[in-house]
């Protein structure tokens, strides 16, 4: 169907999410406003729905193991440590989202592919070395984060295995960020679905005990989740490979560009950085939850922080479709329209997190309950749910800021303000109310929502100033 069809006629709600499912490539640059932010945001928002099932579908059934309180946390701490991982994923797809959205918003879809595959390349170096490191000191990157004995013994083979299947998170984050800059959004969605699906069955066999292995604990999630990751990796390899009008990879983007790679490290650096300052000060809060609130206090609140992701993952999923907006209509030398797409944007972030926030409220106990039967885990639960719920309005207009500013390239300024924010905020706000003043869990729980509205406010004041309109990249 053509564009001006599209524009011309009415499209009933049900058609457009239909639309917007099957991946209808669109110039975003030239359709209205508001039904680019939906073509976008319908399919990346299920992506990161789905994305953070995986977490919970793994807190789900290892919560019904036995001894599942260590079970838990083991979870729950390896999650914690992987988000330096992810920290290095997301950056990097946020380089290579910016990077290829601006070449397609130019029109320039041989550099768009050759720049999304110089990307991966770099990032495949960097995680390999990764992966060697978590899984020699597994047991280590337990005791670090306050496990007692008991999660260390159950847990280090679940360490292992996840961090060295960290390849595949980077691959499936990164290739996901470069369909998300081209407009093909259905795609990374897609991939996810297959992994998730994967994910899901495998644990069934190797968590639940439906098949021939029995039940093979934290080890089988552990399989099952590494398993699902890598089959969606290779589902979205099959379309990096087979090309659209948009992104069409050949053998011979492979072939490392050094000019290109410094231009994209240039970029990516401080991408990563600022993840990576965020995702620490997260390790130092699970630490403190775990040493002031034991085995107990720490499950509830990885409970709870499974459980706002996973309504909070979409959310980040409808700000990326302003950093793609951003980008191509960048590309496009339309910096106005780039400008309202992410106001249009942050107004319906707002009104989503607003709902996920009264729904929290209303029904946090019944939410908790479905993953622990432990009335003690589910007390700390439903109480840092309902604390770290009340910054939702906030966190949802602070995440489309971020994504603006790295979607035009502008990678410093987000990471200036994750610095300012969580370091010199959140973490020593958590320790003062945590240990200084005793208020263990809760006062953790506190620090959070507090450090996230100053996030809002201060990216909300740089974005309206438009510096990030004048980045080339």
């Amino acid at each position: 169907m053509s564009q001006s069809i599209y524009k011309d006629r009415p499209v009933s709600f049900f058609n457009r999410i239909i639309r917007a499912i099957k991946g209808e490539e669109l110039d975003y640059t030239q359709v209205s406003i508001r039904s680019a932010i939906f073509m976008l945001a319908i399919p990346m928002m299920l992506e990161m729905a789905m994305e953070s099932v995986f977490a919970l579908v793994d807190l789900y059934f290892v919560g019904h193991l036995e001894e599942s309180s260590a079970a838990i946390q083991t979870v729950s701490l390896t999650e914690s440590v992987l988000t330096v991982i992810y920290s290095l994923a997301i950056g990097m797809s946020m380089a290579a989202t910016a990077m290829v959205a601006r070449r397609v918003g130019e029109k320039k879809p041989e550099e768009a592919a050759r720049a999304g595959v110089q990307v991966l390349i770099i990032a495949i170096a960097v995680t390999v070395t990764l992966s060697i490191v978590g899984m020699i000191f597994a047991s280590d990157i337990l005791r670090l984060m306050g496990g007692s004995p008991a999660v260390v013994s159950h847990g280090t083979i679940f360490v292992r295995i996840m961090m060295g299947s960290s390849v595949v998170i980077m691959l499936l984050f990164l290739i996901n960020g470069i369909f998300r800059g081209a407009g093909n959004a259905a795609i990374a969605m897609k991939s996810l679905a297959v992994a998730n699906v994967c994910n899901i069955i495998l644990c069934i066999v190797l968590v639940g005990g439906y098949g021939p292995f029995g039940s093979l604990g934290l080890t089988g999630a552990a399989i099952a989740t590494a398993v699902g990751r890598g089959i969606g990796v290779i589902y979205q390899l099959y379309y990096l490979f087979r090309g659209n009008q948009q992104l069409r990879v050949r053998l011979e983007h492979w072939k490392p560009d050094f000019s290109l790679i410094r231009a994209i490290i240039k970029l990516s650096a401080p991408a990563v950085f600022q993840f990576v300052i965020a995702s620490c000060s997260w390790i130092f809060l699970a630490k403190w939850v775990a040493e002031t609130g034991g085995d107990h206090g720490s499950a509830g609140y990885q409970t709870a922080l499974r459980l706002m992701m996973f309504f909070m993952l979409p959310a980040w999923g409808l700000s990326n479709a302003a950093a793609t907006l951003v980008g191509q209509n960048l590309g496009a030398k339309q910096p106005q329209r780039a400008s309202e797409s992410v106001m249009k944007t942050t107004l319906y972030n707002v009104i989503f997190m607003g709902v996920v926030m009264i729904l929290f409220f209303a029904c946090g106990h019944w939410f908790v309950g479905l993953f622990t039967n432990d009335p003690e885990v589910r007390r700390v639960g439903v109480q840092a749910l309902r604390i770290l719920s009340a910054g939702f309005i906030f966190y949802g207009i602070g995440m489309v800021m971020i994504n603006a500013f790295n979607g035009a390239g502008d990678t410093w300024t987000p990471t200036w303000v994750n610095l300012v924010c969580f370091w010199m905020i959140q973490v020593p706000l958590a320790y003062t109310l945590a240990i200084h003043f005793a208020w263990g869990p809760t006062g953790v729980f506190i620090a959070v929502p507090v450090a996230e509205t100053v996030v809002a406010v201060v990216a909300f004041i740089l974005f309206r100033k438009g510096k990030w309109q004048k980045v080339n990249i």
